[in-house]
């Protein structure tokens, strides 16, 4: 199976929602594992309130494509809505960063924030082996 690494941003209710992420990540391995929670500033349109960003990782037998659909699924439960806006505010907002060892998300590298919950998540992986 697969081994996921998601990285995680809410700044609307951020606590609540990254919670309820979470356990609808339980459903399909009940051993995800959180990173650190970071309160970020916004980026791009900073006109908003600041971030909680962290990461989730677990592994479960969607690919990559079904997974991605979804994590879209959540967004939607949790009342995420999509505006022009990429930078807007969100309830939760839900990427794959990693898989396996794979980056497959750009902010790895663009954001300080999603690098150090990733990293956070893949040196607890290393430990657990």
């Amino acid at each position: 199976m697969p081994f996921y690494i998601v990285g995680v941003g809410s700044n609307i209710d951020a606590e609540t929602y990254i919670q309820q992420a979470f356990e609808q990540l339980e459903k399909i391995d009940r051993q995800v594992k959180i990173a650190t929670l970071l309160r970020t500033k916004p980026v791009g349109f900073t006109e908003q309130a600041d971030f909680i960003n962290t990461a989730f990782s677990f592994t479960c037998t969607l690919n990559a494509t079904d997974l991605k659909a979804y994590l879209k699924k959540i967004e939607t439960q949790l009342g995420r809505v999509r505006t022009n806006n990429k930078n807007g505010p969100r309830t939760i907002d839900l990427d794959i960063v990693k898989i396996d060892g794979n980056i497959v998300d750009d902010g790895y590298y663009k954001y300080g924030f999603v690098k150090k919950s990733v990293d956070e998540l893949v040196l607890k992986q290393t430990i657990k082996r």
